[in-house]
């Protein structure tokens, strides 16, 4: 019994001396000093182990869009994601029977991206409706190796343009 004891008294008195060695150079983990937070640039962000296109897209014939712009965009907004954003625009068509309504890329002017919110109409309808009818939306994810360098996103459409910057 007092064996047991007096190894447990031991133990504890070396273990307390941890304390003492972890701030000491003896630690090996103490050599380089403390870690200390650096702010990263935007393009060392990016992971470059991503690729910036499909594999699969060589294998895939460009099919062209021919939508036409809406005639104006209402509403654009830019949500952070992890590995980069979501862009979300919202806008009213011309006439009812919309579809296939797609953010396309325009460009890129200096540090500005440029979409453009096109869609396709049904060419059986005609009809004009309400605004609320006519609303569409559609979004596009964006990596953060394509917002490298980036500070504004513009959205045009047939008579108007939205602008968001960072």
């Amino acid at each position: 019994m007092t064996r047991a004891i007096s190894i447990l008294i031991l133990s504890a008195f070396v273990l307390s001396s941890c304390g003492a060695v972890r701030e000491s150079r003896l630690n090996p983990f103490n050599w380089f000093g403390r870690g200390e937070p650096v702010e990263l640039d935007a393009a060392r962000e990016s992971n470059p182990l991503i690729p910036q296109r499909s594999v699969f897209a060589a294998r895939r014939p460009d099919k062209s869009y021919s939508g036409v712009p809406v005639l104006q965009v209402t509403d654009l907004r830019v949500d952070r994601k992890p590995g980069g954003a979501l862009i979300v625009a919202t806008g009213i068509t011309e006439r009812i029977g919309a579809y296939d309504t797609r953010l396309v890329l325009e460009g890129v002017e200096g540090s500005t991206r440029v979409y453009a919110l096109r869609t396709l109409y049904n060419p059986g309808i005609t009809a004009v409706g309400t605004s609320l009818a006519r609303t569409v939306t559609a979004g596009v994810r964006v990596s953060d190796d394509d917002l490298a360098g980036i500070s504004r996103i513009r959205l045009v459409s047939a008579s108007n343009a939205l602008e968001s910057r960072r």
